[in-house]
């Protein structure tokens, strides 16, 4: 289940950093490189929705459980 995680939260970085490239991008018109860094941050929202969904879901499955901060007693 942690690599999942990983996995998600890498490709959401991925699609930040792709919406940022499309930002900066001067080679495509305005409304191309708008709706291209659109899509981008949609997807990257899509995924962490989902990512927390899924963490939800392995939280109610009883696949991962709480750890709690440790008190040192």
């Amino acid at each position: 289940m942690k690599i999942v995680i990983v996995v998600f939260l890498l490709l959401a970085l991925g699609a930040l950093g792709s919406a940022g490239f499309f930002m900066l991008r001067h080679k495509d018109t305005p409304g191309e490189r708008d709706r291209r860094m659109a899509r981008a941050l949609a997807v990257r929202v899509a995924l962490s929705v989902s990512l927390f969904l899924l963490i939800l879901l392995a939280y109610w499955m009883g696949w991962i459980h709480p750890h709690g901060i440790p008190t040192g007693s």
